[in-house]
């Protein structure tokens, strides 16, 4: 469920908090994250530059494209006073070699336009807002596990600093199987859920875009702790008879961040695969993944993470472009689970009675710290104007140069970069750190605290609750540039850079958009974390 990014605290401290597990062991989780874009070493600039500037691209500029223009005139025979007459409208006559030349290039550029990677469009997307009855408030959640009878005096005291702390409001949605007297965890009741989220997401989906839903040519769902079998890929292809050929993944335990997994492997599918159609569903279950222990460590994730999912539609068809929402320009991935440490984060472990839970390692927020700093400085070269790029890079190199001195490191601008910042809603204390270190106003932040304060953490879905959030308020234009950035267990941080393709103005089909009746109630004052 990618409880990874569990909030801790609002509050901007380098105290640590402790905890007791059942062992009486003390686990200290950092309530902030390393200011990360303070250390950043040269091997992160060096691996963003990595994608742009590569042995290939240097291979092309310096030996491809001359080579290519001496033979673009040995072939054609075009001189130079030649193309000063066709510019004039005068009469050239070319011989037979010149012609046959002209020809061939015209044939090698038309198989490059043939063979050239093509564009990724979102044609549109769809968020599921659960019924009415599933609504729950802070209070009612505190009462409810109070009167389950499976926690401690101290583990209820402990949800509740937690909860009033945690940034969620009074509208967030559980599952059935939770909130039922008593709570029912079993499969039947996991099953509803999922069938409740991914075909209501899917069923707004089809019903804005029109697609026929045996039109789609590749389907990749991502969900964490919840994999059945048949698998949740297989339960949509029955519920809407897809075609015997789909190209079906189901994508599980990759946390938060599966979201933007899940678009770059469709992406990749896609450019494999011209002139089709990719869905992309990305949800997460928390009926058979509520914890009714008194680990500490664990009960965190009851406190944060509630019901949603959604829906993306993915064209790489020309034909959509005019039509589609946005164009996907980039998708960066870093993965830094072959460390132990980064690993080992976010373990999905029983407690001392047997009871399953996810335990977040006292490492938790230096690691998300490490991964989110080489994601953000391999995303840079690829984004940032080259005015921020040169000083950025001086910065570093003056440090590295001058050791021992106080050369303060210069932060990049990434509003130079992006109008709109869509960073997955997995806790205060997270997005308060990331504003702080990427120098974000409150209204880029805007977004992900609004979603979390009406939706809660819904893991990997998150990201696009606050798109559709942005969307809802009118703010996206034509050429707007998208980040989104989402990390997970493993540990992973993932972005996902789109650029729109058109104005999306505040009118018309609200199916499919969580925030239809409430967006203009929105943004709200979250009350200051208790101290």
């Amino acid at each position: 469920m990618g409880r990874d990014s569990i909030d801790m605290d609002k509050e901007r401290l380098t105290a640590e908090m402790d905890f007791k597990d059942s062992s009486s062991a003390v686990i200290k989780i950092r309530r902030r994250l390393p200011d990360f874009l303070q250390s950043v070493k040269l091997k992160y600039v060096k691996l963003g530059y990595g994608y742009t500037c590569n042995a290939a691209t240097v291979l092309m500029f310096a030996v491809i494209v001359p080579l290519f223009l001496y033979l673009l005139v040995q072939l054609t025979g075009l001189k130079l006073h030649h193309l000063s007459q066709f510019w004039s409208n005068r009469t050239v006559q070319l011989d037979p070699d010149t012609v046959t030349g002209s020809a061939v290039l015209l044939f090698l550029i038309g198989l490059y336009w043939a063979k050239r990677s093509t564009p990724v469009y979102l044609v549109d997307f769809a968020c599921y807002k659960p019924e009415t009855e599933r609504k729950i408030s802070v209070e009612s959640f505190l009462k409810m596990t109070e009167e389950s009878g499976a926690f401690e005096e101290e583990s209820l005291q402990f949800q509740r600093r937690i909860s009033t702390r945690a940034g969620l409001g009074d509208e967030t949605y559980l599952s059935r199987g939770i909130m039922s007297k008593p709570p029912n965890l079993c499969m039947k009741e996991a099953r509803l859920e999922a069938e409740a989220v991914m075909f209501g997401a899917l069923d707004d989906l089809f019903a804005k875009t029109g697609v026929n839903p045996r039109d789609i040519d590749i389907l990749v769902v991502n969900c964490s702790l919840f994999n059945p079998t048949p698998s949740l890929s297989a339960m949509i292809v029955n519920h809407y008879k897809l075609r015997t050929n789909i190209k079906s993944y189901n994508l599980g335990g990759m946390g938060c961040s599966a979201g933007l997994i899940s678009i770059d492997l469709a992406k990749d599918l896609l450019k494999a695969n011209p002139n089709s159609y990719a869905v992309v569903v990305s949800t997460e279950n928390i009926t058979l993944n509520w914890y009714f222990g008194n680990d500490r460590s664990m009960l965190l994730c009851n406190c944060i993470f509630r019901m949603g999912g959604a829906a993306i539609l993915l064209s790489n068809k020309s034909s959509d472009r005019v039509r589609s929402k946005y164009q996907l320009v980039h998708t960066v991935r870093t993965h830094k689970g072959a460390d132990d440490k980064h690993y080992n984060c976010v373990y999905q472990r029983e407690d001392d009675t047997g009871k399953v839970g996810v335990c977040l390692a006292r490492e938790l927020m230096a690691v998300a710290g490490d991964a989110l700093k080489t994601n953000i400085t391999t995303l840079g070269p690829l984004v940032l104007p080259f005015s921020e790029q040169l000083m950025f890079f001086v910065s570093l190199v003056r440090r590295k140069l001058l050791k021992g001195s106080r050369v303060k490191p210069y932060i990049p601008d990434f509003k130079l970069a992006f109008e709109h910042f869509c960073i997955h809603a997995g806790g205060r204390a997270v997005l308060d750190e990331l504003q702080k270190n990427l120098q974000l106003s409150e209204w880029h932040m805007e977004p992900s605290r609004m979603t979390l304060h009406r939706f809660g953490n819904t893991s990997s879905s998150s990201l696009w609750y606050e798109l559709a959030y942005t969307e809802a308020k009118g703010r996206v234009a034509k050429g707007d540039r998208i980040w989104q950035i989402a990390f997970g267990s493993g540990f992973k941080c993932n972005s996902a850079v789109w650029k729109a393709v058109r104005d999306m103005p505040v009118v018309g089909d609200w199916r499919g958009n969580p925030w239809d009746d409430s967006v203009h109630d929105y943004p709200v004052t979250v009350p200051a974390a208790a101290s």
